[in-house]
């Protein structure tokens, strides 16, 4: 079959995608709304949500005009001279991954900050009716999101025929999920430990208490952080995966005959139309029963799709007679990206030991109960690990088995975990939706039934957002992984003949380089957790200051100022982004400049290794924190407002930048760093011939 075929085919799905994700959009737009007064605390938080995108957007616009203008000027000096055209592809796919990865966001949190008062309202019906207003939302990012990545990847690979072009796609892409996921990553922290500390520590009220300056701060914050910043973040791996295995598909099959590596550049895009079809399909299937479980329902979806899409994946391989040793690659990936959830989910679901262990200690004091949480979530990196080995080896040498580069079989592997990504986001995005309608249930005065049917949601959502979590960070393993591969093959192409880029430990260079990269991702973690203490000490100062000054709003005669916890947190945020994002596309081009391609290739390196370990612990431990909380919530081990209680608040406080902001932040961290690794190869390696 003509490659040709497959690249409208991929065109199509991913309008089909985009399609049927606005057409439930308009179906969440049509349930009830509520009451007055559930709408204007809805109104309150999209208000908020949107005007946090906007300062966003703004600063987006103006990264990728500074960045396209640079591509577009270095990507034109070529060996062969000046080709203006291929700086203005390259700056062009940039500026379309930004738009595209945008647009996902735009429609995924105008029908979240919707979604939320209308799930509330129909949990005054029953729990599963509530359940499918919020999953469906949650769905319109997740197919919006697939399809707008697929169309755009074929539509440039079609126009142009060159992997490297995509890879601005990819970049532009990146580029958006840095600033979303870490922005909101430190806007919904500062809010939320701001509320917890002054609210629930001090003046003994409730989470949502409406009585609490900070309380839509904190609810906008779950949009901007798991909406938009964690859409932008799997959207980010999602491309930069595809776009890996295509590039190690072009590079990889250079001897081979030019059908042959046509088809291998065009394979994991392939694999992604099979994952929108397997997820339009598992997204169909996801019920809960009228006393059914929500959490065991956003499992059930994920294990369903995986058995769809391979199956899918099993018969195409077999029926066009199409190298096994890709589908032994792509079922590798995907397996093991399953497995890292549920061993996720073992660390983090208060139906398990480490939850409730941590929970019981907490009656000995926030300093044991911290302990223990620091203790399991190291001892969780470690079947997250081994899963990603056990990925990268069955991949590489079962791509070998048959043929395969086993380089390509580890790019592959990276496409197959990352084909669940259409169920994977419906269920992250599931979780603050859920979240949200606890908060405006509560609020609003809706009742303590329907309180109680939204918790029962709410605590489902946290379990599913530490498994999207887990799953983000190990696909994101696998996919810099590819990238760093697709870096070195790049910089080979340039080098003369019979020359390879050597990464050996014995390299001074390369050593360098490996513990320069070492040290970027505790860096940049420290730098956004600093960020959230400073921004959540004003916080805090600020609601302290309205109790003071306005008795009447504990007495709950006087309504707090919630625009300027808002307005807080925002401005905050932005202004924090200036030196995490500058660490993430500076350092790597001044090491492989200054350096040279050797030295960039350790940075690379150490910055992987110690990124996937510090984003596993930290979104663990944090996760883990945060359900031991709401276990004791629940009535045990003393119940709130005991001191067990008052500990694992102050654990959870600990936590919260730990796996909302730190640790999912990481992937887009090493991603961006090895996307621009990538791209800059050819300059580097020109640059650096002298030394060869």
């Amino acid at each position: 079959m003509d490659t040709r075929i497959w690249l409208y085919l991929g065109m199509g799905f991913g309008v089909l995608s985009f399609g049927i994700a606005l057409l439930i959009y308009r179906w969440v737009k049509a349930q009830d709304a509520g009451s007055e007064k559930a709408q204007k605390i809805a109104r309150a938080i999209r208000d908020g949500a949107w005007a946090y995108l906007r300062y966003l957007y703004g600063a987006l616009a103006g990264v990728s005009v500074l960045f396209g203008i640079v591509l577009a000027v270095v990507f034109s000096f070529q060996e062969e001279g000046f080709g203006l055209l291929r700086g203005l592809e390259t700056a062009g796919a940039y500026i379309i991954g930004a738009l595209c990865s945008a647009v996902a966001g735009y429609l995924g949190m105008s029908v979240a900050v919707r979604a939320n008062v209308r799930t509330a309202v129909a949990a005054t019906d029953n729990l599963n009716r509530a359940f499918n207003v919020a999953y469906r939302a949650g769905a319109v990012l997740s197919l919006a999101m697939v399809g707008i990545a697929v169309f755009g990847m074929c539509l440039i690979y079609l126009v142009t025929g060159d992997p490297e072009v995509v890879l601005g796609f990819s970049f532009g892409a990146s580029s958006l999920a840095l600033l979303a996921k870490a922005g909101g990553g430190i806007y919904t922290k500062t809010a939320d430990i701001a509320a917890d500390l002054v609210g629930k520590v001090e003046a003994g009220i409730p989470e949502d208490d409406p009585r609490n300056p900070a309380v839509i701060a904190d609810n906008v914050g779950d949009n901007v952080g798991d909406v938009a910043g964690m859409g932008a973040d799997i959207f980010d791996s999602y491309v930069a995966s595809t776009v890996a295995a295509m590039l190690i598909g072009f590079t990889g099959f250079l001897t081979a005959p030019k059908e042959d590596q046509v088809f291998y550049t065009v394979l994991p895009l392939i694999l992604c139309i099979l994952g929108i079809l397997a997820s339009i399909i598992g997204l169909q299937l996801v019920r809960v029963g009228k006393n059914g479980k929500p959490g065991t329902a956003l499992n059930m979806a994920t294990v369903v799709t995986c058995l769809i899409f391979s199956g899918f994946a099993a018969i195409l391989f077999f029926s066009m007679g199409w190298n096994i040793g890709a589908l032994i690659a792509t079922v590798s990936g995907l397996g093991i990206g399953v497995l890292i959830g549920f061993t996720t989910n073992f660390f983090t679901d208060d139906n398990f030991g480490p939850v409730r262990k941590t929970a019981d200690i907490a009656r000995s004091g926030s300093a044991l109960n911290i302990i223990s949480g620091v203790s399991y979530g190291l001892i969780s990196t470690g079947p997250s690990l081994l899963g990603i080995a056990a990925a990268t080896l069955a991949a590489y040498f079962g791509a070998e088995a048959f043929g395969l580069p086993g380089v390509y079989g580890v790019g592959i592997a990276a496409v197959g975990m990352l084909s669940l990504t259409g169920i994977v986001v419906a269920n992250d995005a599931y979780g603050p939706i859920v979240d949200n309608s606890k908060g405006i249930a509560e609020m609003s005065g809706m009742g303590d039934e329907v309180v109680t049917r939204c918790d029962v949601l709410d605590s489902a959502g946290n379990t599913a957002k530490a498994i999207t979590k887990g799953f983000a960070i190990s696909a994101a393993a696998l996919t810099v992984l590819a990238l760093f591969v697709a870096y070195k093959e790049q910089i080979e192409q340039y080098l003369p003949d019979g020359k390879t880029l050597e990464l050996s430990l014995l390299n001074p260079m390369v050593l360098a380089g490996i513990l320069l990269g070492a040290m970027v991702p505790p860096i940049f973690s420290a730098l956004l957790m600093l960020a959230v203490t400073k921004n959540a000490f004003k916080m805090i100062e600020e609601i302290r200051r309205q109790f003071r000054e306005i008795p009447g709003i504990l007495l709950g005669t006087k309504d707090p100022d919630y625009a300027t916890c808002v307005g807080l947190a925002s401005q905050g945020a932005l202004k924090a982004l200036v030196m995490p994002a500058l660490l993430a596309v500076v350092l790597p081009l001044v090491i492989g400049f200054v350096l040279g391609p050797a030295a960039l290739g350790g940075f690379l390196g150490g910055a992987i290794f110690t990124g996937i370990v510090f984003a596993l612990f930290m979104a663990n431990a944090g996760g883990l924190w945060d359900n031991a909380k709401k276990y004791v919530e629940a009535g045990h081990c003393g119940g709130s407002g005991s001191d067990a209680h008052k500990a694992t608040v102050v654990g959870d406080t600990v936590g919260d930048p730990f796996k909302d902001t730190a640790g999912p932040s990481i992937n887009t961290l090493i991603t961006v760093m090895t996307l621009i690794s990538s791209l800059f190869a050819p300059i580097i390696a020109t640059v650096h011939l002298f030394g060869w």
